[in-house]
């Protein structure tokens, strides 16, 4: 296996490298079968991997929390499917372990809506002892998980003849309870019991009584609530994210951001309260939140006008003036539009390993953020630039509200994303001052990643929004790197289906391993 540095490794010269990763196939789970209907609450909303690399948990608009465990490639099932390439000496893979419905549909009968049973949130919370530590969250009530191994008994050979291995009211006795005086109880038959019992057959004495054997015995995972955090978010919850302690959490909606002890439930610390007296002067919202991975006192968030503020608990208990801001200077000849401040939106806010550096992901693109520099970001990498032209259309079916995640490789040497077309990018970061990206790789969630899809777009006719679209098709890069025009190959080539859209992925901290989910499939990719 790969092995990443540990926490407080990463250096500048580790962003700097030109590494090329060539990128395979290694697994998927819940693969879709040509014209298969998808169900609405089978799709993957949120996925995580733990802090060894060992877990993967996902959640799905249903409300439930799907585990998986990695293992050696030798221990795999047989019956796993072999048709597709696989990736030779690939380090691990993946197999399913359990899943549980974390949460259910609700009604607030105070305001008079649903609340949705969808995850929009799960992290793993590193604990001392083998259970499986899980936060999950929906629109509203955050949820503490416990899964452990629980050892199931199965018993043969009891009394009744028309039951065998059923229990049964006939096989209750009574038994008298010390001192005379109490109640009697249903624990077994009287040792002085000379009186037949009828076992729902022919009547038997008591020497023909027999205890039941045990058969067997089964470990099995099973899952339990150990705390639930709810009612202290007036609007809905956008992030978790555990403090490098293990033993406080924050929770972040739209105004509001409050930190927790994971072990007390019903209280609550609010670190951040951006509601104004007036919610006509509300300018900006919290749309993302994340801990420092190093220094337990630190934490950023995002807001809807692209600004990154960083705070300290130190300085102050209420964290509403941040330390630090870090928002991309506006040009001065740049033209603001109506979709200016829905494009400068961020959807996901990432810290490198070390803590070094923050990766935010907003419509167009990735920012790489270096947190002791706050006047510009130290990279930018556009992800859909192209589809500047297509604002219109994608206001028109939603498709411009859509949030994609963002990741870091373990050693912080590369940043990864989601796109439409069920696509996701890849981009290995160069010299700090080059104009473009050392490589910029676009993978498809398919059994062939590499596959390259070269379709005529249409004519340039203009639509209903007035907008035109291209109607050339340039020769691609090898290996979907930039072209010369700077865009990559994949926005040249792709006529982009956007209801086939890729929002949520992780990179496994040890290894060049990534997991992308695209609908209901968890698509897994190795690197080498």
């Amino acid at each position: 296996m790969d092995a990443g540095p540990g926490p407080g490794s990463l250096s500048t010269t580790s962003l700097n490298g030109s590494e090329q990763l060539d990128w395979h196939f290694l697994q998927c789970f819940g693969e879709r079968t040509p014209g298969e209907e998808i169900q609405d609450a089978d799709i993957i909303s949120a996925i995580e991997f733990d802090a060894s690399g060992q877990h993967l948990a996902t959640g799905d608009r249903g409300g439930r929390v799907v585990l998986f465990e990695r293992v050696a490639i030798q221990n795999t099932l047989p019956a796993m499917d072999q048709r597709a390439p696989r990736l030779r000496h690939a380090p691990c893979e993946f197999r399913y372990m359990t899943e549980f419905q974390s949460h259910e549909p609700e009604f607030d009968y105070l305001k008079s809506f649903e609340i949705e049973e969808k995850i929009n949130k799960v992290r793993w919370v590193n604990h001392p002892s083998q259970s499986r530590m899980i936060l999950s969250t929906n629109d509203k009530t955050i949820k503490l998980w416990k899964v452990f191994e629980k050892k199931v008994v199965s018993l043969a050979d009891y009394n009744r003849k028309d039951a065998p291995g059923t229990p049964s009211h006939s096989q209750q006795t009574w038994s008298i309870p010390a001192g005379g005086n109490a109640s009697p109880t249903r624990l077994g038959p009287l040792p002085d019991q000379k009186a037949q019992l009828s076992l729902g057959g022919p009547k038997v004495s008591k020497h023909q009584l027999k205890f039941p054997t045990v058969t067997g015995t089964e470990v099995v995972l099973a899952a339990r609530c150990k705390k639930k955090y709810a009612n202290a978010h007036t609007y809905h919850v956008n992030s978790i994210a555990l403090c490098s302690d293990q033993a406080t959490f924050i929770t972040a909606d739209d105004l509001r951001i409050n930190l927790w002890d994971l072990e007390i439930s019903d209280q609550a610390f609010n670190v951040v309260d951006m509601k104004p007296p007036n919610m006509e002067e509300l300018t900006e919202v919290i749309t993302v939140a994340d801990f420092h991975p190093i220094e337990c006192h630190t934490f950023a968030f995002a807001t809807s006008k692209g600004a990154i503020r960083l705070a300290d608990l130190r300085a102050s208990a209420l964290a509403d003036s941040a330390c630090k801001s870090f928002e991309e200077p506006e040009q001065p000849n740049a033209q603001r539009s109506f979709f200016t401040e829905l494009l400068a939106s961020m959807s996901d806010l990432k810290f490198s390993r070390c803590g070094r550096h923050m990766l935010a992901r907003d419509f167009m693109g990735l920012k790489l953020w270096d947190v002791r520099m706050e006047a510009a970001p130290v990279a930018t990498f556009p992800i859909h630039e192209h589809l500047k032209h297509k604002l219109g259309d994608l206001y028109e079916n939603d498709c411009i509200f859509d949030k994609f995640d963002c990741c870091f490789s373990g050693n912080g040497s590369h940043v990864a994303t989601g796109t439409y077309s069920n696509c996701f990018r890849v981009i290995s970061r160069g010299d700090a001052g080059a104009a473009a990206p050392a490589s910029d790789i676009a993978l498809e969630a398919s059994r062939d990643p590499q596959r390259k899809r070269f379709l005529q777009t249409p004519s340039k006719t203009p639509n209903r929004f007035g907008l035109s679209r291209g109607s050339s098709v340039k020769k691609p890069a090898a290996n979907g790197s930039a072209g010369a025009d700077g865009q990559s190959s994949f926005a040249l080539q792709q006529n982009h289906d956007f209801n086939a859209k890729l929002l949520h992925m992780a990179w496994h901290p040890e290894s060049n391993l990534i997991a992308a989910a695209a609908s209901n499939s968890l698509y897994m990719y190795a690197a080498r």
